[in-house]
């Protein structure tokens, strides 16, 4: 597990996990802007075999709203990654951290939405 990341290891299988994934940040506020099947793309753009893996680009519309209205670059750290992993007949969900993906803004309301998201983020991955 890495240092900016929050992860869980959840006890379904990926389509499950993912579905509920997708559940559990929608109570939390967030859409779902992008989906990416990394597993499908290796494979076709590549031809290379890897264990399911989804990219879900979250977006909670108000916090996204404020920040922009802040710092107008802060669409290059936007939609808040999701993944869904399998790992050895293992599968996790997992979140980039906001505090960390944010902390070399230098300013303290993105600092404050950061930290908002980043509970929310936790919130949804906890109840996968």
């Amino acid at each position: 597990m890495s240092n900016y990341g929050y992860t869980k290891k959840v006890d379904y299988d990926f389509q499950t996990a993912t579905e509920k994934t997708r559940e559990e940040l929608g109570k939390e506020g967030f859409g779902i802007l992008t989906e990416i099947d990394v597993k499908a793309t290796l494979k076709k753009k590549l031809d290379k075999d890897v264990e399911d893996y989804v990219i879900l680009g979250a977006c909670n519309p108000p916090f996204a709203a404020r920040g922009l209205e802040i710092e107008q670059e802060l669409g290059l750290l936007l939609p808040c990654n999701v993944i869904v992993y399998k790992k050895e007949e293992e599968i996790f969900v997992s979140a980039l951290k906001p505090t960390i993906a944010m902390s070399f803004i230098g300013n303290e309301q993105m600092r404050e939405i950061a930290n908002t998201i980043e509970g929310k983020l936790k919130t949804a991955i906890d109840k996968v």
